[in-house]
Formats: C-alpha cells, structure tokens, sequence
C-alpha cells in the first residue's frame, strides 16, 4: 500500500468491490467505514486499517494475479451454477478471482480471471473499446450480405452494436473482433440477421490468446503479457 495511504475509492476498486464511481456512491451513502470512522470523498486508508463496506470488512488481495483459462462448454460464469458447475467450482482456486467478461453456458474459449479488482475493472469497462475476437459457426451458408450487415451494427437489446470487423472463413464460420461486450451479443446479432450459432470460442481478449492451452486448462500470463494488458487497459503497474 502507499506511504500515503491510498485514496478510498481506488481501495475498493482494486479490492475488488466495485468501480471508483460506485465507490464514491458508496461514500456519500455513508455505507464506508474507515476502523470506527465513516469515510469520506478524499479519505485515505493506511496500513494497519480496517475498511468496512455497511458491516463487511474489505482486504486488498496479497498477490494480484491474472489468470488466462480456457473455458469448456457446459461451465457458466456466475457465483451460483443453478445446477451447472461455475468456473471457479472449476478451478477451485486457493484465491479469491472475479470474471473479466464472461462467457455463457454453451461458448467456449478464453476467459481471463483475476484479484485485481481495479485492472477488472478497467478491462470490462465498454468505453474502452478493448477488442475481443471470436470464431464462430453458425446453421447455413454465409453471405456478403450477412457480413456487411455484422460489421454495420445491428439492432438489439435496445441500441445498436458498434461497427466491427467481421471475416468469412469458411461456407459457415467467421471471425469477429467485438469492442464492447454486450448480454449474449454474437448470438443475438446472428439471430437479427436469420442465422443461429452453432459453435462460438472466443479466441482473444486483448494481447491475450489462447495460444497453447486446452479445454479446461489454465495459465497465469506471463510478466510482459501483465505489462502490456496494463498498458492497454491504461492501468499503471500495481504497488
């Protein structure tokens, strides 16, 4: 932690608990507690203190670490598998690690887990306009115009997807870089257009790939991987 103690937003931020703007939500609601005393805007939090969000006690994580996992279908990405194993069931993890997006139930591929709430925090935000790339198969053959009507922005869940870049591969397969991450976005902007998924992997978040792993399989990212996901989430290197 800082020598000068470390701005109460950003500690929440980074232990995991939420935004810094939510944080401060948090702060004016007088729901942060500093050892006995109610937080404010500004306040700042030393070794050796105890924080408090209404009566649960936040601890920064020990070690950060960022995880790269290769996510099989069947797993879901939620606290509570409602009858299906969740990935952290999964990985049965010996810290805590919170979804950097997330994937649902019938997708596979990469997802990245961490306990860096802040570098989370910073990657999921969608006004960043961090790229994601998915191979996807759908139920009948691809046309130009399916392409251009992908890559324009479709209608859904109430807006219209940003433009992105959408390559045919194959009589039914096609590669998609997303800049934002919305509720089953592939799936519903094929169903917009009169295609179903059949098969979707996501292939990248970032600089990260899943370059070398498996299904089911895991690896925390290297140290110059680390550095330059900071660098594009605009995240400096951690204390």
């Amino acid at each position: 932690m800082e020598e000068k103690g470390i701005r109460i937003n950003k500690y929440l931020s980074e232990a995991g608990v939420c935004s810094r703007r939510k944080a401060d939500s948090y702060i004016e609601a007088g729901m942060v507690r500093i050892n006995d005393t109610v937080a404010e805007k500004g306040s700042r939090v030393f070794p050796g203190d105890a924080v408090y969000v209404k009566d649960t006690r936040i601890q920064l994580p020990e070690q950060k670490k960022v995880i790269a996992f290769y996510k099989p279908q069947g797993l879901v990405c939620s606290t509570r598998g409602q009858g299906a194993e969740t990935v952290l069931e999964y990985l049965n993890a010996s810290v805590s690690l919170h979804y950097v997006g997330r994937l649902d139930k019938d997708s596979e591929g990469l997802l990245l887990l961490t306990n860096d709430g802040g570098l989370a925090n910073a990657i999921s935000k969608g006004a960043n306009r961090h790229e994601k790339e998915y191979e996807v198969r759908v139920d009948r053959p691809i046309t130009p115009e399916f392409i251009r009507q992908m890559g324009a922005g479709v209608p859904i869940l109430d807006t219209v997807t940003r433009k992105c870049t959408v390559t045919k591969t194959g009589s039914k397969t096609f590669r998609i870089i997303l800049t934002q991450g919305l509720n089953r976005q592939i799936r519903r902007m094929c169903e917009y257009c009169g295609y179903r998924v059949r098969f979707l992997k996501r292939i990248r978040v970032m600089n990260v790939t899943l370059e070398g792993l498996e299904p089911g399989a895991y690896r925390e990212l290297t140290g110059k991987e680390l550095q330059e996901l900071r660098r594009l989430a605009g995240q400096q290197e951690p204390n």
